[in-house]
């Protein structure tokens, strides 16, 4: 074995790189345990997707259409926007990567919230440049804190909205003023994955900003509401010229295409989302009700998830929490990762397994 020295080398702040850790999919000698660690749908796919994904198997030796063509006009066409300004990527974490590598280097910073979505630092760093936190306020994204922090070196600002793992907002009129204190030259990427589980009226997806504004970008996926998590489909919505630079970047078949059939037609199948929605309106406040009635704490979500907070003495904390619930087969999210380790982020799942997640935590506070 050569010497470290002598062995090709990564660039600068790659091993600095915290590896993601995505939601546990299993556990040990439990058959069918309940996966509530990586906000997936409760109600999964639409039928409609699932037998265009099987449909797709007759043609696997074509080459998908490297612009999603399709795709883009029906997502032009449901939000009332351009297809040509719509750039599909392999799930909004591959826009991530794309925005971060083409508008910020070495010298350069990204600007997000201290509990933003963890690709943020991840690409970041990936691409050479330095992340900067904002502190937040309530474990919410604060407007003022995250300008104080805006500099010269500044070229992307990154705002989840809602926010993973928080389930925090920044209401529209916060997002209008946090873009309008953004120097031209920094590009504003917000990131509603989540928007389509929104239906508050002070909220933005962003796309109104975008519309009519050459340094934003606002971000979606197919992986959360719509069931499509295992496909990765995301879209990104921004000026020409940051599309432009986002399709000379991308790879040239990055969508393929049984992938690209599902998300149009679960893009089609309204009445599904609409179920998906109304499921998350009746079980995310039951759950948030029956754990704070156990004395535990929960923050207030507007998105499919919920963080729940635990006293931070042993053998009452979230990492002896954590234990039970998979000791009697439920899967949460720890997100000590995200600077929050008194916490583990729940996913609304089906109702037998929101009344199973509130049994076994029943009987770990002893109540």
């Amino acid at each position: 074995m050569s010497a470290p020295e002598k062995r090709p080398q990564p660039r600068p702040g790659i091993m600095k790189i915290a590896r993601y850790v995505g939601g546990e999919g299993g556990l040990p000698g439990i058959d069918d345990p309940i996966r509530l660690a990586s906000n997936e749908s409760a109600l999964g796919p639409s039928p409609k997707a699932i037998a265009a994904y099987a449909a797709a198997k007759d043609s696997l030796h074509r080459y998908a259409d490297g612009g999603a063509a399709a795709l883009r006009r029906a997502l032009g066409a449901r939000h009332g926007i351009d297809p040509d300004r719509i750039v599909v990527g392999n799930g909004s974490d591959e826009i991530i990567g794309l925005v971060t590598k083409a508008y910020a280097g070495p010298g350069d910073e990204v600007l997000f919230s201290r509990h933003g979505f963890a690709m943020y630092p991840i690409a970041t760093l990936a691409a050479g440049a330095t992340p900067v936190t904002a502190p937040e306020a309530g474990y919410r994204a604060d407007v003022d804190a995250m300008l104080g922090l805006v500099t010269e070196k500044t070229k992307i600002v990154f705002l989840a909205n809602p926010n993973n793992p928080t389930g925090s907002y920044v209401t529209a009129g916060e997002v209008a003023r946090l873009h309008a204190g953004l120097p031209p030259h920094v590009l504003f990427v917000v990131d509603a994955a989540y928007a389509e589980y929104v239906t508050r009226n002070d909220y933005t997806d962003g796309l109104e900003l975008a519309k009519t504004h050459e340094n934003v970008a606002t971000m979606r996926t197919f992986s959360k509401i719509y069931g499509l998590a295992a496909l990765r489909v995301g879209w990104c919505y921004a000026a020409p010229a940051v599309c432009d630079v986002l399709h000379r970047t991308r790879g040239p078949f990055n969508v393929n295409a049984a992938a690209q059939a599902a998300a149009l037609a679960a893009l089609d199948d309204v009445g599904h989302i609409d179920r998906a929605r109304a499921h998350n309106d009746i079980w995310l406040p039951w759950f948030a009700e029956q754990v704070q009635q156990l004395g535990l704490t929960v923050l207030p979500s507007i998105g499919n998830f919920v963080l729940v907070g635990f006293p931070s003495e042993d053998g009452r904390n979230a990492e002896a929490a954590e234990a039970h619930l998979k000791a009697d087969g439920v899967i949460p999210r720890p997100v000590a990762g995200y600077g929050l380790p008194d916490f583990l982020r729940i996913t609304v799942g089906l109702e037998d397994e929101m009344r199973a997640v509130v049994a076994s935590l029943r009987t770990f506070v002893g109540r």
